[in-house]
């Protein structure tokens, strides 16, 4: 059986039988793979809790029919404990990976990696509010899919900004000629957070007031779930924690 070696972060975990566990991870060279981690939840695993949600690792891999087989897994970022040990980082790590789960396949994406790796890393260093760092990942992933908005020039005609009316469907902000009757409005300071999230200019951000980046991630969770077509199931939980926290 081929054999390959790949660095690799951990989206998502399921049972099989009674000691192995199937792991999907994005890879840094590979893309997404879905592979069979035998013996893992036995006591006596060696590599156990290194291939938990939110972990990144070297992993060594073959190939199997349906299911790579992880033979090795080295740890490069033990993200998951500290991230679980702050809710709000850890409801906003399960969007992030459930995100990064549907925005990619088969097919290498490294921009994609590194951007999940680097989100990860700055939610267990608490380097900003973990709604912040959340809804720039959500805007640059997107964006990276393909479905990056606009924030500052009409995202239907291209007329020079800023504008501030805001049509999810149209992809941004648009102009007056181009905004439907009855278009939301936003204020320049969100308009401003969202161009900041986006363009990741941390500074700016991270001086916003609650109500800001209250309005700017309902926004954001807007635009994702248009453009995801399925809702993202982790990211009511974010949504209720920001509730019971505002």
């Amino acid at each position: 059986m081929p054999v390959y070696r790949d660095e690799a972060v951990v989206l998502r975990t399921h049972k099989l039988g009674e000691a192995d566990r199937i792991v999907t991870m994005l890879t840094r060279q590979h893309g997404k793979v879905r592979a069979v981690a035998k013996g893992v939840r036995r006591t006596a695993s060696k590599f156990g809790s290194r291939l938990e949600p939110f972990m990144v690792a070297d992993v060594q891999l073959y190939e199997g029919r349906s299911l790579d087989v992880i033979t090795q897994a080295e740890s490069l970022g033990a993200y998951g404990a500290l991230i679980a040990g702050d809710y709000a980082s850890y409801t906003a790590a399960n969007a992030m990976v459930e995100t990064a789960d549907r925005v990619t396949e088969a097919e290498s994406s490294l921009q994609q990696y590194l951007l999940l790796v680097g989100a990860l890393r700055s939610l267990s260093r608490q380097e900003h509010g973990a709604s912040l760092t959340l809804d720039s990942y959500l805007l640059r992933a997107l964006s990276l899919a393909g479905w990056a908005p606009s924030f500052l020039d009409c995202s239907r005609c291209g007329a020079p900004g800023p504008h501030l009316s805001l049509v999810v469907q149209l992809g941004g902000v648009v102009c007056t000629d181009c905004a439907p009757q009855g278009a939301p409005r936003l204020d320049t300071q969100t308009v401003g957070l969202l161009g900041a999230l986006l363009s990741g200019d941390w500074e700016a951000a991270d001086e916003t007031d609650d109500a800001t980046r209250s309005k700017a991630s309902g926004v954001v969770a807007a635009y994702t779930q248009w453009h995801l077509e399925r809702g993202l199931r982790s990211l009511a939980h974010v949504q209720h924690e920001r509730k019971a926290n505002g």
